[in-house]
Order: C-alpha cells, then sequence, then structure tokens
C-alpha cells in the first residue's frame, strides 16, 4: 500500500511540474535571413534562438540595421527566414502557402501598427469588425458581438460610430488595439505602437497594453525607446543581426508614470 501510495505521489508531482512548466506560443530556433544585394549577400539575421511564453510580455529593440525591421516582418508571417525554425503556437511556417500564411495572420496575429492603418470614413465599429470579415468561422452576430466587446475592452463604448477624423490619435490606437484584440489573437504584435503619440498619450496607451497582459495576454512590443520597453516585463535587444541581450526587465506601473505626469501639469 506504501508503494503504491509513493508511485501515485511521484506520478501527481510530474503531472504538477509539466501543468507548471510555462506554455511557448512562440519559439524561434536559429533564425537566419538573407538578402542579395547586387553581388553583396547582406545577414539580416545571424542564427537567433529565442521563445515567448504564453502571456509574456517582451519588447524587442534595436537600432536602424539591428535586423529589428527584419524579425517583426516574420514574426508577422510577412516573410520567411532563410535558414532556421519559427513555430507560432506549435505551427510551423516554414513550408506552408501563401493561403496558410494569411490563415495564420488572421486567427494567430493581431497587428498593430504605428500609423493605426484605419480607414477613413470607416466607423471604429466596422474597423474591429474587417478582419473578422475573412474568418468564416466567425457569423455575422459573432463579428459585431465581438467587435463591440473588444471596443468595450478598450474604453472606446462611446465612440462606436466614430470615423478617424472624429477621434483623437489615442483613441485610434486604441481603436487599432481592438481590431487586434477581436479575432482572440495568439499573439497582440506592436510595431512603434506609441511612435506617433505624444508622452501622455503614449502612457495611456502602455497602461492598456498592461492591463491586456494583466488579463493573460501575450505581447511582443517592438519600440527603440528605452522608455517604452520599461514597461514590459522582458527585453530582447538586437544589434548586427544578432541578440546581444535578452533578459528581464524591472517592469514600471504605466499607471503611476502616467499619475505623475498628470500631477506634475497641474501642479
Amino acid at each position: 500500500m506504501k508503494m503504491k501510495n509513493s508511485i501515485k505521489s511521484r506520478r501527481d508531482d510530474t503531472l504538477l511540474t509539466v501543468a507548471l512548466q510555462p506554455t511557448a506560443i512562440i519559439k524561434i530556433e536559429n533564425l537566419q535571413r538573407t538578402f542579395e544585394v547586387g553581388d553583396e549577400t547582406v545577414h539580416a539575421l545571424k542564427g537567433i534562438s529565442f521563445e515567448v511564453n504564453k502571456g509574456e510580455f517582451i519588447s524587442i529593440m534595436g537600432t536602424s540595421g539591428s535586423g529589428k525591421s527584419t524579425l517583426l516582418n516574420i514574426l508577422g508571417c510577412l516573410d520567411r527566414p532563410t535558414v532556421g525554425e519559427y513555430r507560432i503556437d506549435d505551427i510551423s511556417v516554414k513550408d506552408l502557402s501563401e493561403d496558410e500564411l494569411s490563415t495564420i495572420r488572421n486567427r494567430k496575429i493581431g497587428f498593430v501598427f504605428q500609423n493605426y492603418s484605419l480607414l477613413p470614413r470607416t466607423s471604429a465599429l466596422e474597423q474591429v469588425e474587417l478582419p473578422l470579415l475573412y474568418n468564416n468561422t466567425v457569423s455575422d452576430k459573432q463579428r459585431r458581438e465581438r467587435a463591440e466587446q473588444a471596443l468595450e475592452q478598450v474604453g472606446l463604448k462611446d465612440r462606436m460610430k466614430h470615423t478617424p477624423n472624429q477621434m483623437s490619435g489615442g483613441q485610434q490606437q486604441r481603436t487599432a488595439i481592438a481590431r487586434a484584440l477581436a479575432g482572440d489573437p495568439v499573439m497582440l504584435l506592436a510595431d512603434e505602437a506609441t511612435g506617433n503619440l505624444d508622452t501622455r498619450t503614449s502612457y495611456e496607451i502602455m497602461c492598456l497594453f498592461q492591463e491586456l497582459h494583466d488579463k493573460g495576454k501575450s505581447i511582443v512590443f517592438v519600440t527603440h525607446e528605452p522608455d517604452i520597453a520599461m514597461f514590459t516585463e522582458r527585453t530582447i535587444l538586437l544589434n548586427d543581426g544578432n541578440i546581444v541581450k535578452d533578459g528581464k526587465v524591472e517592469t514600471q506601473s504605466a499607471r503611476q508614470m502616467l499619475e505623475a505626469i498628470m500631477k506634475q501639469r497641474s501642479a
């Protein structure tokens, strides 16, 4: 009896250990990307490897020419590596067709761009619904419900019928974030999402990203600004196609920074 109990206990411990191990939603292994420019071969990425676990909030940083934009395009399934492996949600993208890559972009990745990428004469609600039109598993009713829920989640419940010219820059970026959320993606992929915003609005947007992270969203945030990267929990630094740093950061509260700015301006 004691032996059986001991075996059961070890099995339970093993199952618990497996359950507690982080789940990687992104796996990059020996990723290389080269480009032929005339007679020259440009090595944009030189065999980088890393993982992003479910629920992580990471920033990717690097100066111009570091390979940051190349990596962003590969993560977004807009480009393919020359050598190496990229898996998203345990799906290898290496041999996928263009149609299959399009499906991955639509259902697994929520894009947030620096310039918002909103249609000029289209309401916020219709903007958020748009990507779901290409998902044949979502009914018309579900599409509208998801769009409304996403806009409520980013604080735009009372702006659903507004067009971009009726919204501030921060509200436009919130609309773009809602559009990224509506498809319930595996990862939010943000490209310089605060680049067109002033400091106060940037911190407001980072408050929203931190709130989404607290709710379990996985976020990869590409930026060149250290004062934005400090709101994430881990930073990957690229230089000349290599990862030169990958580690945890001392995460700052965007809410506290925002409140400090407001206090200074009211003084």
